[in-house]
């Protein structure tokens, strides 16, 4: 279910589908895939998806290092 709404945009299952890859509930655990869909519904509004990618950038967490991005998304 997921998936599906996730891949119509759905900011929350996209935050869902990130946070699972990123402890490894039901898949592989995979922080590059977390990433993508805390990008995917950090991009769609998701205010926790926000937060996520910034720490991650901040912390080079399935992302590049990368400060100056990690603030952006921090504002």
């Amino acid at each position: 279910w997921y998936r599906l709404a996730a891949a119509k945009g759905d900011a929350t299952a996209q935050y869902k589908l990130g946070t699972c890859s990123m402890v490894g509930i039901g898949v592989v655990q995979n922080e590059t895939e977390a990433a993508r869909w805390f990008r995917l519904a950090a991009d769609n509004g998701h205010a926790g998806s926000q937060y996520n990618h910034a720490v991650w950038y901040q912390n080079g967490a399935g992302v590049e290092q990368d400060y100056a991005e990690a603030l952006r998304w921090y504002r």
